[in-house]
């Protein structure tokens, strides 16, 4: 019998897991990452997952990773903003704890894969002569984005049980019909470790009030419209918030940290056919050696589009898009797709 380290949160997604996992005939072995005195790994959190690890009939771990959460994390989202780019927390998340810190642990439990309750598939590609990661069916829930930077020594040793349900209650149901407890508990949306959601109170606790001081907000001819109350609290593409006002609507177009500047502009000022990758990890292939045709994706909620990937020097790509693709933001992530669903890789946008 093949034994899995299966990551839970004390959620429906995890909890289903759990239940699927077993009935494929895996051993299941829950493990809960304490990662921070918050939201998502509180008492609740730890009790949860706990009831139903018993309720189901498998054994449940808790692993304290809040010093590694806190230097991988925390301090990166801090980091991130303090250089005018908005970095994706779940990302880094993903990377160090889930399929970095918990795959480490599930080695020394004998395990012989792990599982999450993300919506995704890995599986085996005929296409590419190995294990590859997949969009899951439910395209409204599909969470392959954030997962583009697992190590690619990971593919096919990861189980995703939920990749190929079509909807969130088709997993509700299961777990009504289980008697799980969790069957109707809310999914989070939020940050984790930002507990009340307010990410800009956040920064203002824990940052060092260098960068965020007051300063201008300028047209790009550099006319000056208002003041801004640091740069932390503006992001690339919003219009509400701003307190000024103008003959058409305005945009943040950039956040010029030199000059501790808010830069607006219209709405056509937002478009680029174009952006700058590093950091980049492949899946499919060790290095990109030629360009490369495939659909890219800028953040988690937008659009796949298509666009070509050219190598860079240092490892970094250049991607240029058919079409101009809006509010393309530093410190997020490029995730490119081919055809079929296939994550061939990604990258933080410069």
């Amino acid at each position: 019998m093949k034994r899995v380290l299966l990551g839970m949160s004390g959620g429906v997604d995890s909890s289903v897991s759990a239940l699927l996992l077993k009935e494929m005939g895996y051993e299941v072995i829950g493990i809960t990452l304490e990662l921070f005195a918050g939201s998502c790994c509180n008492i609740d959190t730890n009790t949860d997952a706990k009831n139903v690890c018993k309720t189901i009939g498998i054994p449940h771990i808790t692993y304290n990773l809040k010093e590694q959460f806190k230097c991988r994390v925390i301090d990166n989202f801090i980091d991130e903003y303090s250089k005018q780019r908005t970095p994706n927390p779940c990302i880094e998340c993903n990377r160090y704890m889930k399929f970095g810190l918990m795959y480490e642990k599930a080695k020394e439990l004998n395990c012989d894969y792990i599982a999450t309750g993300h919506y995704a598939k890995m599986e085996y590609s005929e296409k590419y002569g190995r294990y590859v990661l997949k969009k899951s069916k439910n395209l409204a829930k599909d969470q392959s984005y954030v997962l583009y930077n697992l190590p690619k020594e990971l593919l096919g040793k990861v189980v995703f049980p939920l990749g190929d349900f079509n909807s969130k209650e088709e997993i509700r149901e299961i777990a009504r019909k289980n008697n799980l407890k969790v069957a109707n508990k809310p999914d989070s949306e939020d940050i984790c470790f930002i507990t009340d959601g307010n990410y800009k109170n956040f920064l203002s606790l824990n940052m060092d009030p260098k960068y965020i001081k007051k300063g201008n907000i300028v047209l790009k001819t550099g006319e000056i419209l208002g003041k801004h109350d640091g740069l932390t609290n503006y992001t690339i593409g919003q219009r509400k918030g701003l307190g000024i006002s103008y003959k058409e609507p305005l945009y943040v177009i950039k956040l010029d940290g030199k000059k501790n500047q808010v830069v607006v502009g219209t709405e056509k000022d937002l478009y680029e056919k174009e952006l700058f990758a590093d950091d980049i990890n492949w899946l499919i292939f060790d290095e990109l050696q030629e360009p490369l045709k495939c659909y890219a994706k800028i953040r988690y909620k937008a659009k796949e589009a298509e666009a070509i990937v050219y190598p860079e020097e240092n490892g970094e790509v250049r991607v240029e898009f058919t079409e101009p693709q809006k509010s393309i933001t530093s410190g997020q992530s490029v995730v490119f797709y081919d055809e079929d669903g296939v994550v061939l890789g990604g990258g933080k946008i410069k």
